[in-house]
């Protein structure tokens, strides 16, 4: 197998943050030869290759890069781990599952940008995590520093680009929003990314793959901006209902009349109409759509290890139970009935008949 010791020397001099003439100071070499060994002009001596691991944390096979089919298969065990974990809202045993991947391969950016995710998920105050608070204050320089090492040494334009993005949101969430303002103007427009151009190459049997992708990351983006249009409180409430109504629809719309695939929403989005209904003294209304989140919320519970869908826009669609994240370990019907229902808009009908019946159908 080729060795890759020049780009890990230099990969991993990065993730120090030390210049080459630092390390060779500390190897007691000159800078040039930590320059040729980088740029793969010719390999250090074998005495200095156990110094340097354990300058850097790493095996010596590591660090000669022999073990990369290894470390493959071993970050993978840990994502699928971390995936399972993450899909029951164990947030706990997510940090755990990170953090040793890490500490086993701390420079794999995967790993690094999953903790970064799961100390930031522990601060979630839409989950059951108790210490959500306590975890915010806990987490914030762990998190700042992840970020800040994924955007500054990372080759992965993606795992830059989502690390960065979530960088700026804590920031936001901290109070610190000046700072979160600038590293989200740091982002590409969407003008000028990558799924906007790239059409132009493409080969012919590329063509309809690539455009089914883009389109299903394009709904769910689109989706995501018409329910905070709903939610943002920049509309009156017969404003709101409008737009929530159209996102009720949407997906039948584009999905050829079949229900979304996204029961969790199924259910959240019916459940925000049947509160504005309420502000708009509709009980009747209310009720009905009451009804049809509790079911969306069984089904959700009860949904299947995979589920496949295909319409004529979206393409194939499949999505696993584990694909979907949260930061709260209950189940959806256990979320509407203690905390969704809890909301101070059905204190009116609390006593009604039918109201119990709906939280008795979430048992």
């Amino acid at each position: 197998m080729k060795l890759n010791i020049g780009n890990r020397i230099k990969e991993l001099r990065r993730s120090k943050d030390i210049t080459q003439e630092e390390f060779a100071e500390y190897l007691g070499v000159s800078y040039q030869s930590v320059s040729r060994w980088e740029n793969s002009v010719c390999y250090p001596d074998m005495e200095l290759l156990p110094i340097m691991a354990d300058f850097f944390g790493v095996t010596v096979d590591s660090l000669m890069g022999v073990d990369d089919a290894i470390e493959k298969e071993h970050v993978k065990r840990y994502l699928d781990e971390f995936q399972n974990a993450i899909s029951v809202g164990d947030i706990s045993a997510c940090i755990e599952i990170a953090r040793k991947g890490a500490n086993e391969y701390p420079n794999n950016y995967t790993l690094l940008n999953r903790l970064m995710f799961a100390l930031f998920v522990a601060g979630d105050d839409d989950g059951n995590i108790p210490d959500w608070k306590e975890n915010r204050q806990k987490y914030d320089d762990e998190i700042i520093r992840i970020g800040e090492r994924i955007m500054k040494y990372c080759p992965d334009p993606d795992l830059r680009l989502e690390a960065t993005a979530r960088l700026a949101f804590q920031h936001c969430e901290m109070g610190r929003k000046k700072k979160g303002r600038e590293i989200y103007e740091t982002l590409p427009t969407m003008e000028r990314c990558r799924e906007h151009n790239i059409w132009w190459a493409l080969e012919d049997d590329e063509k309809l793959p690539f455009l089914r992708e883009k389109i299903r990351n394009e709904y769910n983006n689109l989706r995501s901006s018409i329910w905070l249009l709903g939610e943002s409180g920049c509309l009156s409430d017969k404003e709101s209902l409008a737009v929530m109504m159209k996102l009720y629809d949407f997906q039948k719309v584009i999905a050829d009349n079949q229900s979304s695939l996204d029961t969790w929403g199924e259910a959240r989005i019916p459940f925000v109409i049947a509160e504005i209904y309420m502000r708009l003294n509709d009980t009747a209304s209310a009720f009905d759509y009451l009804n049809k989140a509790a079911q969306a919320a069984k089904q959700f519970d009860e949904r299947p290890e995979e589920q496949q869908q295909s319409s004529i826009i979206l393409g194939d669609v499949i999505v696993n139970r584990t694909d979907f994240q949260t930061s709260d370990t209950r189940t959806l019907c256990e979320i509407m009935k203690e905390t969704w229902l809890s909301d101070k808009e059905f204190d009116s009908i609390r006593e009604y008949a039918e109201f119990k019946k709906i939280v008795l159908s979430l048992e």
